[in-house]
């Protein structure tokens, strides 16, 4: 019972995030458990293009460091804001979300080429709590007890607080700049004069979501019919 109520729980969140955090989880739990290091998974030009590692292109957005505290920190804000995305201003676009991943992913790497970091999760975490706050401009947030702020003000705090801690702002700077160039790009520019879309997703992903969803609506539906219906129209 406990069982399918976990389960029943987990198929609650929407795909794009119950992939992406279940990848991270089970990451992190590769490598707490010896199975991997994180030597094999973080972020090198020189291994991905040189000696053709290219999982690293995945896999340095996966692992958020040991579990503690810092992982079930990002874990949590990954969690949340990935969901509200999902669930809010791209309910009913899974495919545009994917899309979304994908975009950011992209220009963090192009960035990772210039910029001396090894792991991109914390920034395209940083990217989708910049367009969701960008999105709900009139939420009022409270962090930690300490100071009260609208949501599009989130990321500049996340980056203050990891300045004052003592660490690198340099990944929060990142997901602040891809997700102003998305935010940009899907929501200011093609409602200018002149202005058109231009992230617009391709055929094939959505394609990929559109049959994906029919499929899991089909099964819904098939156990869904009452026993000794028939739903032709006739009994």
């Amino acid at each position: 019972m406990a069982y399918q109520l976990i389960y029943h729980e987990f198929m609650q969140i929407p795909p794009v995030t119950r992939a992406y955090v279940t990848s991270c989880v089970l990451t992190t739990l590769a490598v707490q458990l010896d199975i991997v290091t994180p030597y094999q998974l973080y972020f090198n030009p020189e291994l991905i293009f040189k000696n053709f590692q290219l999982w690293r292109l995945i896999t340095n957005f996966c692992y958020f460091g040991p579990i503690g505290f810092n992982f079930l920190f990002n874990m949590l804000f990954t969690y949340r804001y990935c969901r509200f995305l999902e669930e809010g201003s791209f309910r009913g676009k899974t495919a545009d979300f994917f899309f979304m991943f994908i975009f950011g992913g992209l220009l963090l790497t192009i960035i990772g080429f210039f910029v001396s970091t090894i792991f991109l999760g914390n920034a395209l975490t940083i990217m989708f709590v910049y367009v969701w706050g960008r999105r709900n401009p009139l939420i009022r947030m409270n962090f930690f007890g300490l100071m009260n702020f609208q949501a599009p003000y989130l990321p500049w705090v996340l980056c203050g607080f990891s300045l004052l801690l003592g660490g690198s702002t340099t990944v929060d700077l990142m997901g602040i700049a891809v997700g102003h160039i998305y935010y940009y790009l899907e929501d200011v520019f093609p409602k200018q004069p002149g202005g058109f879309r231009t992230l617009k997703t391709p055929k094939f992903i959505e394609w990929l979501f559109e049959t994906r969803e029919t499929n899991e609506f089909e099964n819904i539906v098939h156990e869904e019919r009452p026993g000794g219906w028939q739903w032709d129209g006739q009994n």
